[in-house]
């Protein structure tokens, strides 16, 4: 599959590998390389042909990431860095690192790069890999990391807005951890997630650009060949394999290090169209669902009606223990025009914490919306009980239930509440000032949840608008 040449001179020594990957490759290929004594720093560059293909065809891609002499063994310790197709090029050794890769001692032994064929053209894809040892002493390890606080003080109970799905020039994003958290504090919010792809290198960038202001959490988009997770708020330096499918019957237990990390497990655009995005790895281990991602496209509405489907499944078998799954907004900021906290999540949480933000999020006291002027306060009251987003309004089915919805900052929106029935009520559009309340009479015998959305105008007949801001469900009746 390849072969190799070296090259010396005093200080340096190259070794070149090449080979073709047919159509059908495995997901990843691995390079042996033999590290000898006394390397200082490792330099990888690679390269690879892009034929042209007919028109419909998939042509050239590949991915590229490192593993040190611990091996390659998925979940085990020898993860040195990932950096998929945003790099040519990467170096690491004891002080530093490329973005995407995690700095330490060059030990010696067999390293392997890791080749990751996304897409394999007709006439096969052919590579040709450089690696360069540079000679000398290690110099010094690299400072301890230094990781953001897991709280703001003085921040008590309240709505905090936040963006979880956010990438860096860690891994294929344009922006610098200071300039994502610049934007965050122009959107307005409160707390946002660092979620580079398939690895943690930037976790110990952050620590510069948390205040008072603003709390950052910690995680990584874990993008497998079936979907893509988000494990949100993990513990600093966590990493989280990618290399496995649903056939290959590894999810579960990579979900639980994700629990066992502290995170969430929240899949992520579940119905994106790109190669590997679609999410085929089933509900069962998540703890809530990026339903909104973005601008919203047609995917967005394709990941809407799933989840509410989700819901009228949770109240049918609510007797068997399963519980309902909350969703979630992000904008997958990746470079401009890319703007961050389009849409954002804001989550009712008792203070500005990670464990606290965490439990509202799993809990689904929260509500999603596409910037920082749109605010919704969402309630169902019966018998001098009221309710809010999230939580179960506990009343007999035939007592009267008043369902409240008051919207700020959504000018010429559309109100509509949707039940396991479908929508059930749709307002007049809100005045230009973009202020207004509505209310709506049912019981918990006709409907088991309501959730609100605010829709902008459409031009398009029947069909919705654009998603202004949408609710997790309150649940009607006893359980």
């Amino acid at each position: 599959m390849y072969g190799g040449r070296v090259t010396l001179d005093r200080e340096q020594e190259t070794r070149t590998f090449s080979g073709t990957l047919p159509p059908g490759a495995p997901d990843y290929v691995y390079v042996p390389f033999e590290v000898p004594d006394g390397v200082r720093e490792l330099w990888v560059s690679y390269s690879y042909d892009r034929p042209s293909v007919p028109p419909g065809t998939l042509g050239n891609a590949l991915d590229i990431g490192l593993f040190d002499e611990r091996g390659t063994e998925v979940g085990g310790a020898g993860f040195r860095g990932w950096s998929g197709g945003a790099r040519s090029e990467f170096f690491v050794r004891a002080d530093a690192a490329t973005p995407g890769y995690l700095p330490g001692p060059v030990r010696a032994g067999t390293w392997h790069v890791a080749l990751g064929p996304y897409t394999v053209a007709p006439q096969g894809l052919s590579y040709e890999v450089v690696v360069t040892f540079t000679y000398g002493e290690p110099g010094d390890a690299a400072p301890e990391p230094a990781y953001p606080p897991g709280r703001v003080v003085g921040r008590g109970p309240g709505w905090y807005r936040g963006d979880c799905h956010l990438h860096s020039w860690y891994s294929d994003g344009r922006r610098t951890p200071a300039e994502i958290a610049a934007r965050a504090r122009a959107a307005g919010l409160d707390f946002i997630t660092s979620t580079d792809h398939n690895t943690p290198s930037a976790h110990a960038h952050w620590a510069a650009e948390a205040g008072e202001d603003l709390l950052i959490l910690l995680g990584e988009e874990v993008t497998t060949r079936n979907g893509h997770v988000l494990a949100l708020g993990i513990e600093p330096g966590t990493w989280v394999d990618w290399r496995y499918r649903a056939r290959d019957g590894r999810w579960e237990e990579f979900a639980r290090r994700i629990r066992d990390a502290g995170g969430l497990v929240v899949p992520a655009h579940p119905h994106a169209p790109c190669i590997g995005c679609g999410w085929k790895f089933g509900f069962g281990e998540a703890d809530a669902v990026e339903v909104w991602n973005g601008p919203w496209t047609p995917d967005d509405e394709a990941a809407l009606a799933e989840w509410d489907g989700g819901l009228v499944a949770s109240v049918r078998d609510r007797e068997e223990g399963r519980g309902w799954l909350p969703a979630m907004g992000n904008s997958d900021a990746h470079r401009d025009p890319d703007v961050v906290g389009l849409p954002q999540t804001v989550v009712h949480a008792e203070e500005l914490t990670r464990e606290a933000l965490l439990e509202g999020l799993r809990a689904g006291r929260s509500y999603v919306a596409e910037s920082r002027s749109v605010s919704l306060d969402f309630t169902a009251s019966a018998d001098r009980q009221v309710s809010g987003i999230g939580e179960r309004l506990e009343t007999d089915p035939d007592t009267p239930v008043t369902v409240r919805l008051t919207a700020e900052g959504a000018p010429r929106c559309t109100v509509r509440l949707v039940t396991d029935q479908g929508v059930l009520f749709t307002s007049d559009p809100l005045p230009v000032s973009g202020s207004g309340t509505v209310e709506w009479r049912t019981t918990a015998g006709y409907a088991t949840y309501v959730r609100a959305e605010l829709r902008h105008e459409t031009v398009v007949g029947p069909l919705p608008g654009v998603m202004a801001a949408f609710t997790n469900p309150v649940f009607l009746g006893r359980r």
